[in-house]
């Protein structure tokens, strides 16, 4: 019951879909985070389905909706993360400084360019795929939404917290390696069932999460450096980025 239970919660944590349960125990949010891909894989398809559906009024028109309509399923939870982490450490030069920026609401310079460049990166990586089947479209927003969603739960586990946080919240950081390779299991699944699809080769896949790896560790270094640890939005802003490198590396692997 733990298990399917933090499911839902994990659908709740990163969603906005109304799936209900609560209350739900410090346990089962503590066990969310492992289930994150999974909910990563089920946000990209919807995203991916919405792309191909789309794809008549022009790839990149496509690519903008399909972001959209991401954002509209988890209430631009990462992107609010990527724009208060790169207001942080943009404008910050002492970490209470940072720790200041990251409580405040409002949008910077930096945070509204690094939106520009995630949404419109993501909608024109996403133009590139135009030409792709149904199932490989689909497929293929279900596995950057997943292995995108990796990287934070390791940093989760690995770092340190560097900022107060709320009570759902600290809960969820509960989480120990254990979740943390059931995330990673998660999201080997959905590669490995992308592969037996015959929509993607493990070369390509293994590329991706390379790249992923490489995102991953370079931002928590710079966590670690900055501010000692990682914030809530440290998080979103690794799996925005994850979601960029991502896409990237399959679009080059597409056009090769």
């Amino acid at each position: 019951m733990i298990f399917l239970r933090s499911i839902r919660a994990a659908m709740i944590f990163l969603t906005r879909i109304p799936v209900g349960g609560f209350p739900y125990s410090r346990k089962e949010w503590a066990w969310s985070s492992a289930h994150f891909p999974l909910v990563g894989a089920l946000l990209g398809a919807a995203t991916g389905l919405v792309f191909a559906v789309a794809r008549p009024v022009g790839a990149l028109a496509a690519g903008v909706l399909a972001m959209g309509a991401s954002m509209l399923l988890t209430g631009g939870f990462h992107e609010d993360g990527l724009a208060d982490t790169s207001d942080a450490l943009g404008g910050a030069f002492d970490r209470d400084k940072l720790r200041a920026i990251l409580k405040d609401s409002r949008v910077g310079t930096y945070g509204a360019a690094a939106l520009c460049v995630s949404i419109g990166g993501r909608a024109a990586l996403a133009a590139a795929l135009a030409d792709r089947s149904l199932v490989a479209i689909v497929a293929a927003f279900a596995v950057i939404g997943s292995t995108a969603r990796v990287g934070p739960v390791w940093q989760m586990v690995v770092l340190p917290y560097a900022t107060d946080q709320g009570a759902k919240s600290r809960d969820v950081t509960r989480a120990g390696r254990t979740q943390a390779l059931v995330a990673t299991l998660w999201a080997f699944a959905g590669c490995a069932i992308a592969v037996m699809m015959g929509t993607f080769t493990w070369t390509r896949l293994l590329a991706m999460v390379a790249a992923q790896v490489v995102v991953t560790i370079v931002t928590g270094y710079r966590y670690l450096v900055r501010l000692g640890g990682i914030a809530g939005d440290f998080l979103g802003a690794t799996e925005q980025l994850c979601e960029l490198a991502g896409l990237a590396v399959l679009v080059y692997g597409a056009a090769r």
